[in-house]
């Protein structure tokens, strides 16, 4: 049996090229909401030193200077807005979104409700028509394709309307970041329509929606089971015609425990890095982990960048 061995160079060569063309583009305004322990404050510094973001940094101003002491590094180049606590800094940070003054939101060490709280408050968020989605940004070292797997953090069990709008929301970010027109494989436990199993209903309405117009931009196919959505030869086993079994680049799960499973299986058994981005909203969220190694929180301030930049420039950033 041939071991399959992944080249330490090129194990995640697809975040290094997304970092890569965030590079070449300004740094954006980016408020930072709370960041109050070690790994969301060096989170925000580590992507203000890639020149990816400039931080404003939104939180108890002397438990932030005191994280900072702790970890010998200096704040004292970015703006600091002092707020009384983390419901407080939510807040702030998207009055700061609202004002015009940050293009991105960045998610400290409050916890992820709180800050989407404060996003989706009606008078004082950061609402559009869109229903808000999160989307996992996946470079898996043993697939030559980077895999967006949407939706694994918001929405625990979306109706059809909330599917079309996150599976729109998904498609618009890989538009966006200037890799073409995705494949969008709508993913059951199997591959054909069974009334016994919900989820291969919304599959076949998602994709005749798609037909008519109410999806843009992206080519569906589903119910697909997960190994005939990412495997040329599993699609081939079991008969499947269709230009996205096999190739699909956006994995949309039937809803939130199934989403969150398997980006977790590919992080913890596959070795991947998942990159992770609110949309939906006005500008783009970057939810971070307390778990996200530096390159995971760098690939997530690079898709937020490049995805407020393209919507600047109206046209996809070339990657």
């Amino acid at each position: 049996m041939t071991k399959v061995v992944v080249s330490e160079l090129r194990k995640h060569e697809k975040y290094e090229r997304l970092v890569a063309a965030a590079k070449r583009l300004p740094p954006l305004p980016a408020a930072v909401a709370h960041p109050c322990d070690e790994t969301s404050l060096r989170g925000a510094l580590e992507a203000a030193e890639a020149n990816l973001i400039i931080p404003i940094l939104v939180g108890p101003k002397n438990k932030i200077l005191d994280v900072a002491r702790s970890l010998g590094i200096s704040v004292e180049d970015f703006e600091l807005v002092d707020v009384p606590h983390s419901q407080a800094a939510a807040d702030k940070a998207v009055e700061l979104v609202r004002a015009g003054r940050a293009e991105l939101l960045m998610k400290g060490s409050l916890h992820s409700d709180e800050l989407l709280g404060a996003v989706t408050k009606r008078e004082t968020g950061l609402r559009t028509s869109r229903r808000i989605s999160h989307v996992f940004v996946m470079d898996v070292p043993t697939h030559p394709q980077t895999l967006f797997i949407t939706d694994a953090a918001v929405n625990i069990a979306p109706d059809l309307t909330a599917k079309r709008d996150i599976i729109q929301n998904a498609i618009d970010l890989y538009v966006g970041l200037g890799l073409g027109t995705p494949k969008v494989a709508i993913l059951s436990a199997v591959e054909t329509v069974n009334p016994s199993i919900p989820s291969t209903i919304d599959a076949a309405a998602l994709c005749k929606m798609a037909d008519r117009g109410q999806i843009t931009g992206g080519e569906l196919d589903g119910p697909l089971a997960f190994d005939n959505a990412i495997s040329s030869e599993a699609a081939r086993i079991k008969g499947i015609k269709s230009a996205v079994a096999g190739r699909a680049q956006i994995l949309v799960a039937p809803d939130l425990e199934a989403g969150n499973m398997l980006a977790k299986n590919l992080t913890f058994i596959s070795k991947a890095d998942a990159a992770g981005i609110v949309l939906g909203a006005r500008v783009p969220i970057i939810l971070t982990s307390r778990a996200d190694n530096v390159r995971t929180r760098m690939a997530s301030s690079a898709v937020a960048m490049l995805l407020a930049h393209s919507r600047r420039a109206n046209q996809p950033i070339r990657t």
